[in-house]
C-alpha cells in the first residue's frame, strides 16, 4: 500500500507519514500540489493521497481538480486533511473530487475510520 502525503508543513508531513507507516504504508511526500503531481508522474497511482488545503504554488483544491482531470488518477482515493472546518469549504472539497475529509487535529483512529470508509484495508 502506498500513500502520498501533501502538506506544506514538514512536521505535519512527518506525523502523517509516521502514522501511515505504522499502518504498513510506503509513504511519499510533497510540500505543495505541484510537487505532488511530480510525485505521481514519477511513482504512479497511490492507494491514498492525503491533501492539505492551504499550500503555496498549488493548493489542495487546485491539486484535487488537476488530479481528477487526468484519466490515470481519476479514481485514486483523495482525503483532505486540513484545518478548514466551514461547511462551505467541505462542500467545495467534495465538489472538487475529494473522497473523504479529516479536520486537524486528528488521530490515527480517525484516519483508520476514513480509510475503512473508502474500502482501503488497514
Amino acid at each position: 500500500m502506498r500513500a502520498l502525503v501533501i502538506d506544506d508543513s514538514r512536521s505535519i508531513r512527518r506525523v502523517i507519514c509516521n502514522m501511515m507507516r505504522e499502518m504498513g504504508y510506503e509513504t511519499f511526500e510533497a510540500g505543495d500540489g505541484l510537487q505532488a503531481l511530480a510525485q505521481l508522474d514519477t511513482h504512479g497511482v497511490m492507494d491514498i493521497a492525503m491533501v492539505d488545503w492551504n499550500m503555496p504554488e498549488m493548493n489542495g483544491i487546485e491539486f484535487i481538480r488537476a488530479v481528477r482531470k487526468r484519466p490515470e488518477y481519476r479514481d485514486m482515493p483523495l482525503m483532505m486533511v486540513t484545518t478548514e472546518t466551514e461547511m462551505e469549504n467541505i462542500g467545495q472539497a467534495f465538489m472538487a473530487g475529494v473522497n473523504e475529509y479529516v479536520m486537524k487535529p486528528f488521530d490515527k483512529g480517525m484516519v483508520i475510520e476514513k480509510l475503512q470508509l473508502l474500502g482501503i484495508g488497514v
